[in-house]
């Protein structure tokens, strides 16, 4: 993907001013160094910036922060010119992520405690505290940021100001292939316009894999089919007791199309009675949740979509549907507070996609 270039009207009418681009690497990383809001990541978290040309492992990493969340992040930067390096843009940014894993919090502070007192802050959470801005419950994230150092739960920006097709694909097999990475592709690039400097991020994101994930006990093909008229046909098939259950879930998804925060397509199994109602979001053609009729009515929750579209729910989902969201996991008991609660998840993850 290349950068765009901006329309402005003089006196002879709308002029394309192309991109200026920037003279090296090191200038993009101190912008965003500088103004890490500006960096159109999804789920629209708050960023701290910990470290510049950080050590990690063998190499350094051009950024590393942390969301106020807990979550640890790097960012990679590399330029068109940077030809070689973009080539080894992913491995790098995987190296600098496998280091990072199992880091202990304290060891982590200790990394970075110089770079932070520089900046006023005498330690990782009271950086965090101001990034945030309002209320800050400290044990809060303390707990998040052990946990997702432990179980190596980061997200990756990858910044440039240009993206190869083969980098989409790539991005796009990790997040097809793992629920612990969230991971960003950012284009950015400069413009003069009129004596002024002018920066445009943007966010791309890649089409994913064109692949149906099944329950691993269960593994067929199967076609895929537009909008829910299949589904519906399935239920009557069910005994008499789930049938209402299923009808609801329908209906509750059929709100969300109606809504235009989905589209939904009805995926059948080979050979089985399996079949599966998919609530996808328009832009991204990903879902929060999988609808399953195998005989009952069941929800599957898909813990990478979460993250990276509706971070905020998480929380409350796990706590009104009782089980933990990972890859894959279901329940089968629902209510109306849960079907709400995942109606604003929805709506809060197609607005994202707009930003």
């Amino acid at each position: 993907m290349s950068m765009p270039g901006i329309w402005t009207e003089d006196d002879d009418g709308w002029v394309l001013s192309p991109p200026a681009g920037f003279p090296d690497e090191a200038t993009l990383h101190d912008l965003i160094e500088q103004a890490p809001e500006m960096l159109p990541l999804s789920g629209a978290p708050q960023l701290l910036i910990l470290g510049k040309e950080a050590p990690l492992g063998s190499g350094f990493a051009d950024l590393v922060g942390v969301e106020t969340s807990g979550r640890p992040v790097i960012i990679e930067v590399k330029l068109a010119q940077n030809n070689e390096a973009r080539r080894a843009v992913v491995s790098q940014i995987l190296a600098y992520a496998a280091s990072l894993h199992g880091m202990t919090r304290e060891h982590l502070e200790e990394r970075f405690g110089s770079y932070l007192k520089a900046r006023g802050h005498d330690s990782l959470e009271a950086a965090v505290s101001a990034t945030e801005g309002g209320a800050f419950d400290s044990d809060e994230f303390t707990e998040s940021l052990d946990e997702h150092l432990r179980e190596g739960r980061f997200r990756l920006v990858f910044v440039l100001d240009s993206v190869p097709p083969e980098l989409m694909t790539l991005v796009a097999y990790l997040e097809h292939v793992t629920d612990k990475l969230v991971i960003d592709l950012v284009a950015v690039n400069a413009f003069d316009i009129s004596g002024s400097s002018v920066v445009l991020p943007q966010r791309v994101t890649p089409e994913r894999h064109e692949v149906t994930v099944e329950r691993t006990r269960r593994q067929d093909s199967g076609t895929l089919y537009t909008g829910s008229e299949r589904f519906e046909a399935t239920i009557s098939s069910v005994p008499d007791e789930s049938q209402a259950r299923l009808h609801r879930l329908l209906e509750w998804a059929r709100d969300l199309e109606r809504q235009g925060l989905v589209r939904l397509s009805t995926y059948e199994g080979k050979g089985a009675k399996r079949h599966t109602l998919l609530p996808r979001l328009m832009g991204d053609n990903v879902g929060l949740v999988t609808i399953w009729n195998d005989g009952g009515a069941s929800l599957q929750f898909w813990r990478s979509v979460f993250e990276k579209r509706a971070p905020h729910f998480i929380g409350q989902i796990e706590e009104l549907a009782d089980v933990q969201i990972g890859k894959g996991n279901t329940v089968r008991d629902f209510n109306d507070e849960l079907l709400a609660a995942l109606t604003e998840a929805y709506r809060d993850a197609s607005q994202a996609e707009m930003a």
